[in-house]
């Protein structure tokens, strides 16, 4: 059984030629609050960031994987697990599909299907957790088909700040579970 090849996407390592797409996604200001960060990422440090990305996530408590198309091989995102847990056997989860012509394809649903596989087969994971902004509709949908449940709102726990008028506001976060 392979856990990280699927029909129309497969998991695969970071590569060094990966920069660029690892640079969209780190630099694009819409996703900062879900990374949460407030600051651009240079070349220098992401050059730094694919050089140990090849750590084992049991030292470094993360793993970041690229979303390839099956056919033409062609990068269509990024899917992580951050905050890995070992004695507990939980992590998080994200996943950002950089294109928007790649977007609504399946590519996400695939790749945490595939995601779960590999936690559940390779790191004996028993849960999977998910932070999301609840405005993020696509995100709530994405998950919820792929059986995560809503088991808590953390009430105005993000600040976001509009690009357009620099107005503030605070947004509830909604936690999604997965138990194995």
């Amino acid at each position: 059984m392979k856990t990280l090849q699927g029909n129309n996407c497969y998991l695969r390592a970071l590569e060094p030629e990966d920069i660029d797409h690892v640079y969209l996604a780190e630099n694009d200001e819409d996703l900062w609050s879900v990374g949460e960060t407030l600051v651009p990422f240079s070349k220098y440090v992401l050059k730094e960031y694919l050089a140990n990305s090849h750590r084992d996530i049991f030292d470094v408590r993360q793993l970041r994987l690229v979303i390839c198309e099956s056919r033409s091989h062609n990068v269509v995102g990024l899917i992580d697990l951050f905050d890995f847990d070992p004695h507990n056997l939980r992590a998080g989860i994200g996943i950002v599909i950089t294109g928007e012509s790649d977007k609504r394809k399946g590519f996400a649903s695939e790749a945490i299907a595939l995601l779960k596989k590999y936690c559940a087969v390779h790191l004996k994971v028993h849960q999977l957790y998910a932070n999301i902004e609840e405005d993020n509709k696509p995100s709530i949908s994405l998950f919820e088909k792929a059986g995560f449940e809503l088991v808590g709102i953390k009430k105005e726990w993000r600040r976001k700040t509009s690009l357009a008028s620099g107005k503030e506001s605070y947004i509830n976060e909604l936690l999604y579970q997965h138990i194995f």
